[in-house]
């Protein structure tokens, strides 16, 4: 016996609604065990050589992507503030903006995204790998040189080169290590003092 049209109407509003239901209930659950982060359905954005527009501080640049203006932020690193408008300058805030600038210059940069980082941030940056022309990743260069702070309250697959590059660092007073005498945070990270 054939179903009547009604039937098969409400049979797919039923799967649409489990569907959906499902989706947002696997927001609610990467939401949770993911604080600060926004998770993205849309993960399309492509990875590869994009041209610098704009320095923003250390661990912060905008890139033109195809036409499109994109602020990225490096994954598993912080640099002391220098543009927070919550905070004020931070102790070797300046000098991680300028190494930054200084290294990666004219040229263009590769991003590469993390397996274990969601795609975007709470403030809507791209969260991408930055590796200079020659293959170095600034990321962990600016640890290994001690003009950022790893930082690890969220997943991402160089956690354990990046708090092994920051124990180096720390051990050997590069940068910021001898001339800030940063803090223990409530994160389990470290906090640049306030520029003097």
């Amino acid at each position: 016996m054939k179903k009547p049209w009604y039937a098969k109407r409400r049979f797919r509003r039923q799967v649409t609604s489990l569907v959906v239901s499902l989706v947002f209930v696997g927001i609610g659950y990467y939401t949770s065990s993911h604080p600060g982060q926004t998770p993205t359905l849309n993960a399309s954005v492509p990875a590869g050589t994009y041209r610098v527009v704009q320095f923003d501080d250390g661990d912060t640049i905008v890139v033109d992507m195809n036409g499109t203006e994109e602020k990225i932020r490096f994954i598993g690193i912080d640099t002391p503030e220098t543009h927070d408008p919550r905070k004020a300058v931070q102790c070797f805030g300046q000098a991680a903006s300028d190494y930054t600038k200084s290294r990666i210059g004219s040229q263009s940069v590769r991003l590469e995204t993390d397996p274990l980082s969601s795609n975007r941030d709470r403030y809507n940056r791209l969260l991408r790998y930055v590796y200079l022309q020659d293959g170095t990743l600034l990321n962990a260069d600016l640890i290994k040189n001690g003009y950022a702070f790893a930082y690890l309250s969220f997943p991402f697959t160089k956690q354990d080169e990046f708090r092994q590059l920051q124990t180096t660092a720390r051990e050997t007073n590069a940068g910021l290590w001898s001339s800030c005498s940063p803090s223990t945070n409530k994160y389990g990270g470290y906090t640049s003092p306030d520029a003097r």
